[in-house]
């Protein structure tokens, strides 16, 4: 299937052709003919799978019908509710791309930053608001702010925004829309507390669900330290100073866990912040920002709230923790090795984390590497049938250091949008 045959506005397939796009992502395909229709629509599937384009793409063709004959001062008439500022930035970013050759207005609001201008662009009149759940709840409760027109909604990364206390504004925002509205929600996981919530939000709907990626990056050498867990940060503290990355990229499961390993590696010198759903927006901002521009070399992660993170010249990702979901791993150890670079993926696997190791090596069809136990950590390898193999052959620096902090910002290639959602 192509844009053309799902009877798109000429403006819009002109904007997608411009941006080499053709053929939709199997979220694209299965949910724009769904959206078209004015159904509402619950949509599973995982950050880099194209899902803005997929809920973007009609809200613009529904819009720009509509539009056509009407005058008069813009009204609100879609809104997207995304919890970090990094992905409505991203949203609105897709929504100028994609509606470029329309006359509909997009703009985006976010806390963290005054409100003087944003409160200003939206008196100018918006077609298409973009926002996060607090800034937004604040513009409307100094009425600054009025949904009396709006059409579509859309909840993106509704699991996120569960994760990072979200639940009571999401809710006394819906109760602010009109009844009379084409809703969507969207999210990465299915856990009872979306499915409920879900069902508060829309009405009769369709369910597109998109399975997880099951191939691992070309790219991306991957290998697994059996390691117990009072050593894990022993060993991670010794492969950062040890090697040559200028970027790494550190998950842990838990909040807490990720504090722990900031302050660890702080006390051995390396400059280290964490990014999770207890930090606030500015805190999250910041440390990314100090990520991508050298200032730091080890950005430590949840998996929800790494998520919109893009940073080129990333070549090192390690689970700290190994995750409990095997997909999970696979979305991981993508955000190295990307466009024409070559990644290392390495994992820390402790004995109760066994089963997790299983469980991934079941759904990428192939062994983990095991990497020999590192000089300065005793371990024993319990299970002696596996042959090590040495870090050094797995394209690892031994004892190179640590070159001078470049800058490392997110590429801004615009063939890209789709897959930054």
């Amino acid at each position: 299937m192509t844009f053309k045959q799902l009877g798109l506005a000429d403006p819009i397939l002109k904007a997608l052709e411009e941006e080499g796009y053709e053929n939709p992502t199997p979220i694209q395909e299965q949910s724009i003919p769904i959206l078209l229709k004015g159904k509402d629509l619950l949509g599973v599937a995982q950050t880099g799978t194209g899902k803005t384009a997929a809920f973007g793409i009609p809200i613009l063709h529904h819009l720009y019908n509509e539009n056509a004959n009407q005058k008069g001062k813009r009204k609100i008439k879609a809104l997207v509710v995304t919890p970090t500022r990094e992905l409505a930035l991203q949203i609105e970013e897709s929504f100028k791309n994609y509606g470029r050759h329309t006359d509909l207005r997009t703009t985006v609001i976010f806390g963290g930053v005054k409100q003087t201008k944003q409160v200003a662009r939206l008196k100018q009149g918006v077609d298409i608001l973009v926002a996060t759940p607090g800034r937004l709840l604040d513009l409307l409760s100094q009425g600054h702010l009025t949904f009396r027109d709006l059409t579509h909604v859309v909840l993106d990364e509704a699991d996120q925004m569960l994760d990072m206390g979200f639940i009571h504004d999401i809710k006394k925002i819906i109760a602010k829309l009109p009844p009379k509205r084409q809703s969507l929600f969207f999210s990465a996981t299915m856990p009872k507390s979306i499915v409920e919530l879900s069902k508060k939000i829309l009405g009769e709907f369709e369910q597109v669900s998109i399975k997880p990626q099951q191939a691992t990056a070309e790219k991306v050498e991957q290998g697994v330290y059996f390691v117990s867990k009072g050593n894990k940060i022993q060993l991670l503290s010794h492969l950062i100073k040890e090697g040559s990355q200028e970027a790494v990229l550190v998950f842990s499961r838990t909040k807490h866990g990720a504090n722990k390993i900031v302050k660890k590696l702080e006390k051995e010198g390396i400059g280290a912040k964490a990014i999770h759903g207890n930090k606030s927006q500015p805190q999250r901002e910041a440390a990314l920002n100090d990520f991508k521009e050298g200032k730091i070399q080890v950005l430590i992660a949840t998996d929800i709230a790494a998520r919109g993170i893009d940073v080129d010249q990333l070549s090192l990702v390690i689970n700290y923790d190994l995750p409990n979901v095997p997909e999970t791993y696979v979305h991981r150890i993508g955000r190295t090795g990307r466009a024409d670079a070559s990644g290392i993926a390495l994992s820390f696997c402790a004995n109760d984390e066994r089963t997790f190791l299983r469980s991934i090596e079941k759904l990428i069809k192939q062994k983990v590497p095991v990497m020999k136990p590192h000089a300065e950590v005793e371990e024993e390898i319990e299970d002696k049938s596996v042959k090590p193999v040495n870090p050094q052959q797995r394209g690892r620096g031994g004892g190179g250091g640590r070159r001078k902090p470049q800058n490392r910002r997110g590429n801004n290639n615009k063939n890209r949008a789709k897959k930054k959602d």
